[in-house]
């Protein structure tokens, strides 16, 4: 793993792969190594810089599943896709995951926990590789159990820093940072956010934001079904774009491509 950099400029498209029988969006859907392996290779001709597989939910309610169940139904796809000119992350809470993961040729660590655990640090140190930490109140299964702050982005700032901080501490060479859109927060607190994000993209870590498809969409638009939602997902990734995010997570991976490619062409100095 070491050895390797990955430089760009602007916002990039992280697409989202979950390897799952019951995410919230896109359970079941790629749950087939075949059909994994056909969208995953849609997603990296569209243009994405990274895939981010998941093998178990992270829902609001979701329960956890075993590490051999997970690493069941993720290294297939990661260790076929592995050459593939793509980046993969894998979205995992467990140490052990992260690690076998990384040996079978996966890039990046996405942490929905934020390195709660010291030993996912460790890991990612070990392996050379990058971790992005996010920030998340309590656990899936319980985070939208009325969430509350005297001051969200003051509370997920300080939050996130301080584990960046811890994650360099030990080795780790670079480290990206997610508010958590959707984890542990209320509209309120979504909105707070997004709002503050050229705040948290002020700094020396780059930012992803993953706001796809979130109920908070349904809120502001009344949309209830979450495939439905990718027309305000591409309000909030643009959004977020413009405020500095480096990367956005997405399951509709190619509109976000076309978009931001617009976007950018907008933004360019004349």
């Amino acid at each position: 793993m070491d050895g390797w950099q990955v430089e760009w400029s602007g916002t990039a498209v992280m697409g989202i792969l979950n390897v799952t029988p019951d995410s919230f969006s896109d359970g079941g859907r790629h749950f087939s190594l075949d059909a994994a392996l056909a969208s995953a290779r849609q997603m990296r001709d569209a243009g994405v810089l990274m895939l981010d597989i998941g093998g178990e939910s992270t829902r609001p309610g979701a329960e956890p599943v075993p590490a051999n169940t997970e690493l069941d139904r993720i290294l297939p796809v990661i260790q076929a896709l592995s050459g593939d000119g793509v980046l993969i992350s894998v979205d995992t809470l467990k140490p052990e995951v992260a690690q076998a993961a990384l040996r079978a040729g996966a890039h990046l660590v996405n942490d929905v926990s934020g390195g709660r655990d010291p030993e996912m640090l460790r890991v990612c140190a070990g392996a050379g590789a990058p971790i992005c930490l996010m920030h998340m109140q309590g656990e899936p299964r319980t985070m939208q159990h009325h969430p509350s702050y005297d001051d969200v982005v003051a509370e997920v700032s300080t939050f996130l820093h301080g584990q960046a901080a811890a994650a360099r501490a030990v080795g780790v060479p670079d480290v990206l940072l997610d508010p958590g859109i959707g984890f542990g927060k209320t509209l309120e607190h979504n909105l707070a956010l997004l709002r503050a994000l050229p705040q948290l993209t002020d700094g020396p870590d780059g930012v992803l934001v993953g706001a796809s498809r979130k109920r908070l969409i349904d809120y502001l638009a009344d949309v209830p079904l979450a495939e439905d939602r990718d027309p305000g997902t591409l309000a909030l990734h643009l959004h977020a774009a413009r405020s500095g995010a480096a990367l956005v997570r997405a399951h509709a991976a190619a509109a976000h491509v076309q978009a931001l490619r617009v976007q950018r062409a907008l933004d360019l100095p004349q």
